[in-house]
């Protein structure tokens, strides 16, 4: 069976590919992939590729709201990246990427995500950015800093808009585990 790349919402992916996905990505993590990293990497949009022995790579983009000089954005923020650990350097992680980028671009006014320091070499060869300035949350008690996330965050403008300025703080929208 030659790899098949598929793209749908989550809740075209029916239980028990979503099962698969789930135990793939603890596969990759090594364990470390929690009941929150998985609810983060629901309710948008899944690119995934499988072949013979099942799910060997995904990612998704889910919508978030992220405030910037008093703006609201529309974010697509990347979640659940992670490829079968016999299928990895194969290119695999930048076909998901294309496809997540393409939602992105028609979708959002930018796309966000949390890197590795494994990863981010794949994101930045894309076209991401490493965004230099302050990362906030808008928690239950107020806009707080998150300095241990800075760093760690890269950017990539939607096709044809302008990134927001590293000038002035990027404050994400509140949930439960990593907040980025």
């Amino acid at each position: 069976m030659a790899d098949s790349l598929h793209l749908a919402p989550t809740h075209e992916l029916g239980p028990q590919r979503l099962r698969a996905v789930r135990e793939m990505l603890d596969a990759v993590f090594g364990g470390e992939f929690s009941d929150e990293d998985w609810d983060h990497a629901l309710g948008g949009i899944h690119a995934w590729i499988e072949d013979e022995r099942g799910i060997a790579a995904h990612g998704s983009v889910v919508m978030r709201r992220a405030l910037h000089r008093g703006r609201s954005y529309r974010v697509g923020y990347v979640e659940g990246v992670g490829v079968r650990a016999d299928r990895r350097r194969q290119g695999l992680a930048g076909l998901l990427m294309a496809e997540l980028e393409r939602v992105i671009d028609g979708a959002y006014a930018f796309g966000a995500l949390s890197a590795s320091d494994d990863g981010a070499a794949l994101y930045t060869a894309r076209g991401w950015r490493l965004w230099e300035g302050p990362i906030e949350v808008l928690g239950p008690e107020g806009p707080a800093r998150l300095p241990e996330e800075e760093g760690s965050a890269f950017l990539k403008a939607a096709d044809g808009r302008v990134l927001p300025d590293p000038a002035a703080p990027l404050a994400f929208d509140w949930r439960d585990g990593d907040v980025m």
